[in-house]
């Protein structure tokens, strides 16, 4: 329903004194509102949105630069990063010079202030919980423009119907349109009955199938020209920093933003890892379309001998970014972003997003999304639906669906875990599951000991549903994971290492996986953790999957890194920050240069898609991040690095992992953290910068500025209403809805059914209802 807002990112930049403008009459008409004219027009058309988008720019631009393939692209022995000019000329070491936009001029009025201004919102966030600005919120629909609209379709239909049954429906339209005299109905009838030679201009022209709004004039934006300009060259200078780090990390950028930045302000094309396109094949519109299925099982039968050779290449942590070593012990160039760099990026995306101009321009543009959304909808509701309705075989059900964030330990309902209790205790009563002062106990035992039997368990007793106790109480959600309240119980059942390594858990994530199969429309990404306490963690959790068998086309993994240092810390599991990093990364790398020392990690990570970093965002931070802060090795602190700390370290690491994988032909990850839940803003600033997608995004609603770049980048937000509404936010205040009318990149996800959910769709049911969507938007 949305175009990207080039109104606001590209046409205000055309105006720059250092870009001359390039841009054909015609694509300004169609992508631009605001073509200066003697007068500003509001016209409505009904043209559809497939000859819309032809009128939109088309086609791959022209590059001499390679473009980055997917992740089955091939990689040879050729340097992957040549021809990269926006990437940070970082060699793994601190100190190198960066590639620089040459010939475009960004500066404005804030350059040289960053620092201060950063400084003074870092501070006043450890202050305040969350920070304030005036709500933009937009009023309910109204009933007189429903009324509207109908009496504007019954007007159409009237007008393109009235030559065949000219009295009846004259008289239905003088009813309708309340005509006041029989002169006025002859008048009417004269017109619909006379030549069409005389009246060539009301000639009938066939209704097209949506209507759009096209809005003409000068526009003033309302605020002064200089503030326009600038507000402009920040939002630029913020998406090319984005753009920086997501194309130095491999992740994808947003292929309509790369195509106008590099087709409108830079000098050479950005090199960007966007995935190359595929033609459609033709496939007649009775076939059936399904998942691609394995022929085999990727965990059976594997032979270490035919996994890739090692190199023989040596790893080494330093100031918590790993190293690579050839046998000469020479360096490989492995680029990593500079922290000098990044700290001065973070202080100049902090001062833009309280900068006056720039958030009442991108206000007004967020205003305008949302308005021209609803007008959308006035006009062309009853036709989508229509349209939906027209299509065979598709609904609500067997449409395909995707979870972005569900963790695994909670991706089944309480009645899903509470039949599997039962039935494991009836199947293996005798099975020790637990070691209790060195003395093993059955899962008989382990019931006794709580003076309970299958059939006193039920859904009231598991008591893991999120109430209303757990809003604003991060805390006894945690709770909510042990089934009856016994930690015992959750490490059985819902644990991948435990003293029967992980054996119930893999059950029962395999019939999870059975119900996505025989459904075929919906597909997971389920969260493993890792915790970073030993560097054993990532081979016993390649060999719970290998060995119980838990894979499925349906399903893949991505691995959360809870940030809990202070606690490890304080329980004197670990010394220093640089050791939970090491812990997390060495095993990955060692996977990488040699797949046959760690043959199951090696399988197991090529259905991995990324890393996720997670914990309570409402935690106040005690410590702000920049160039005083102390190396991960020096932190030894009591205190827990901040959010951008732990996001930092994470992205430099997987960036330097996903350069060694590229070259030895292997998948890469991305970084897709909780982002925005509670806590301070400037946590969305860090996920800007360095994430391909995020999860939850509720602060956005306060920060118009972040708001708005992360429409213009097109940023992935995972929201889970129901998730929200046990914790932080309840449903009517939920900015799904809001986000959607704007055109952020919005899904709904489920983060939790153990503790949400009493169906296996409620995530998606409760949300249509409680908040209104349109059954087409949903």
């Amino acid at each position: 329903m949305h175009y990207l807002d080039s109104h606001v990112m590209f046409h205000l930049a055309l105006r720059f004194p250092w870009k001359p403008c390039g841009v054909t009459a015609r694509r300004q008409r169609v992508l631009d509102s605001s073509v200066p004219k003697p007068t500003s027009v509001l016209s409505v058309s009904g043209e559809s949105p497939a000859k819309m988008s032809s009128k939109l720019p088309s086609g791959k631009p022209t590059s001499p630069f390679r473009k980055r393939g997917s992740l089955q692209y091939t990689a040879t022995g050729v340097d992957l990063r040549v021809g990269r000019h926006l990437l940070t000329s970082q060699h793994s070491l601190p100190g190198n010079p960066v590639a620089k936009h040459g010939h475009i001029d960004l500066r404005t009025s804030m350059d040289g202030k960053y620092k201060e201004i950063a400084e003074e919102l870092f501070s006043r966030s450890l202050a305040e919980s969350e920070m304030r600005s005036a709500p933009y919120e937009f009023p309910e629909e109204s009933p007189i423009e429903q009324l509207e609209e109908r009496r504007h379709r019954l007007e159409r239909q009237i007008s393109q119907d009235i030559k065949f049954e000219p009295d009846i429906l004259l008289r239905a339209k003088q009813d309708f349109m309340k005509t006041d005299s029989a002169a006025d109905l002859e008048y009417m009838k004269e017109q619909s009955q006379a030549p069409k030679e005389l009246y060539p201009e009301r000639e009938l022209v066939p209704e097209r199938e949506y209507q759009r709004v096209a809005i003409s004039g000068e526009e003033k934006c309302g605020v002064p020209f200089t503030d326009l300009l600038d507000a402009a060259k920040c939002v630029v200078k913020a998406l090319f920093i984005r753009e920086k780090y997501i194309s130095l990390s491999m992740q994808s950028f947003c292929r309509t933003t790369e195509r106008y930045l590099q087709e409108e302000l830079g000098d050479r094309p950005l090199d960007l890892n966007t995935y190359e396109e595929i033609p459609e094949s033709s496939v007649s519109a009775s076939a059936t379309v399904h998942p691609p299925v394995s022929e085999t099982h990727p965990y059976e039968g594997f032979d270490p001998a035919n996994m890739p050779p090692g190199l023989g290449y040596t790893c080494k942590m330093v100031d918590g970014v790993v190293h690579v070593y050839t046998h000469n012990s020479s360096e490989l160039d492995l680029p990593y972003p500079d922290l000098q760099e990044y700290i001065a990026d973070m202080n100049m995306m902090m001062a833009l997003i309280i900068n006056g101009p720039v958030k009442s321009f991108c206000y007004r543009r967020l205003q305008y999304l949302s308005s021209k959304f609803q007008m959308h909808i006035l006009l062309n509701e009853m036709k989508e639906l229509a349209a939906q309705k027209k299509v065979p075989h598709r609904d609500f059900y067997n449409i395909r669906k995707v979870d972005t964030h569900i963790h695994a330990s909670s991706c089944m309902n309480q009645k899903h875990l509470l039949r599997f209790i039962k039935r494991a205790i009836k199947k293996y009563p005798g099975e020790i599951v637990h070691v209790e002062q060195g003395r093993g106990q059955t899962l008989t035992e382990v019931f006794e000991s709580m003076n309970l039997t299958a059939f006193d368990l039920s859904v009231d007793t598991l008591d893991m549903h999120a109430d209303r106790n757990t809003f604003h109480r991060f805390d006894k959600f945690n709770s909510k994971y042990n089934p009856i309240g016994e930690s015992i119980l959750r490490e059985i059942f819902i644990k991948t290492d435990n003293h029967i390594e992980g054996k119930y858990f893999g059950h029962i994530i395999k019939e999870v996986m059975a119900d996505l199969e025989e459904s075929k429309y919906q597909n997971v990404e389920l969260r493993l953790s890792i915790y970073g306490r030993s560097r054993d963690e990532w081979d016993k959790l390649a060999q719970w999957a290998v060995k119980h068998k838990v894979y499925s086309d349906n399903v893949r993994w991505l691995v959360q890194v809870p940030r809990l240092f202070d606690v490890y810390h304080t329980k004197k599991q670990l010394s220093n920050f640089q050791e939970m990093l090491e812990n997390i990364f060495m095993p990955l790398f060692e996977a990488t240069v040699n797949p046959s020392s760690l043959p199951q990690l090696h399988l197991f990570l090529q259905h991995v898609v990324g890393f996720d970093s997670v914990d309570d965002e409402s935690k106040p931070e005690q410590h702000i991040f920049n160039l005083d802060s102390p190396k991960p090795v020096n932190w030894t602190e009591e205190d827990n690095p901040p959010y951008s700390y732990y996001l930092y370290y994470m992205y430099a690491n997987m960036t330097v992992l996903n350069h060694l994988r590229r070259q030895r032909n292997m998948n890469s990850f991305v970084l897709r953290p909780h982002c925005g839940e509670a806590g301070p803003i400037h946590h969305l600033v860090s996920g800007f910068m360095l994430s391909e997608n995020i999860s939850h995004g509720l602060l956005l609603r306060k920060a118009p500025v972040l708001q708005y770049l992360y429409y213009l980048a097109q940023i992935g937000i995972a929201m889970s209403p129901l998730s929200n509404n046990s914790l932080f936010l309840s449903y009517h205040r939920n900015p799904l809805p809001e986000y959607l009318s704007r055109g952020l990149m919005v899904s709904l996800s489920t983060d939790d059914p153990l503790q949400f959910h009493f169906t296996k769709v409620a995530s998606h049911t409760i949300p249509s209802n409680m908040i209104l969507f349109l059954e087409s938007g949903l």
